[in-house]
C-alpha cells in the first residue's frame, strides 16, 4: 500500500500540490495510524510529507534507531492524551518506508516493538508484504 494514500489528505490541507513517489507503508502501521486521534494523524501526515520533501527532521521530532536497523528512524508524535512512535526507513530521497507504529507507554522502547520493527522492515524491503 502506498504511503501516498496516507499523506495526500494532508497535502491539500497544507496547500501543497506537488506529489513525489512516497515509498511503502506496512498495512498494520497504516491501520494503527488511522485509528489515532485526529491531531496525531495530522502530525504524522505532516511529518511524513516533510520527509518526502527532503526536510531532515531532527530531535525532538525524529531520531535514528540503530537498534532496529542501520538507516531506521522513529517519528515521535505526541497528542493530547497519548504518544506514538512511527518507525521509518529512508530508502532514497524520494521514497520512505513506514514499517511500524505503536503507542508509547514506557520511557524505553520495549524489546518486542524493536523486534517487530526489524521483522516488518525486512518484510517490506524484500517485498513480502
Amino acid at each position: 500500500m502506498s504511503l501516498r494514500f496516507l499523506c495526500d489528505a494532508y497535502v491539500l490541507y497544507l496547500g501543497h500540490t506537488s506529489r513525489r513517489e512516497a515509498g511503502s507503508l506496512y498495512p498494520k502501521a497504516l491501520i494503527f495510524i488511522r485509528g489515532q486521534e485526529p491531531d496525531i494523524r495530522k502530525q504524522t501526515g505532516e511529518a511524513l510529507r516533510d520527509l518526502q520533501k527532503g526536510i531532515s527532521l531532527g530531535p525532538p521530532f525524529s531520531r535514528p534507531m540503530p537498534t532496529v536497523a542501520a538507516g531506521a528512524h522513529e517519528l515521535r508524535i505526541r497528542g493530547k492524551t497519548t504518544a506514538i512512535r512511527v518507525f521509518y526507513f529512508v530508502k532514497s530521497p524520494e521514497a520512505i518506508v513506514v514499517f511500524h507504529a505503536f503507542q508509547k507507554q514506557t520511557q524505553k522502547t520495549p524489546t518486542q516493538e524493536l523486534t517487530l520493527g526489524r521483522q516488518r522492515l525486512t518484510e517490506v524491503l524484500h517485498g513480502n508484504v
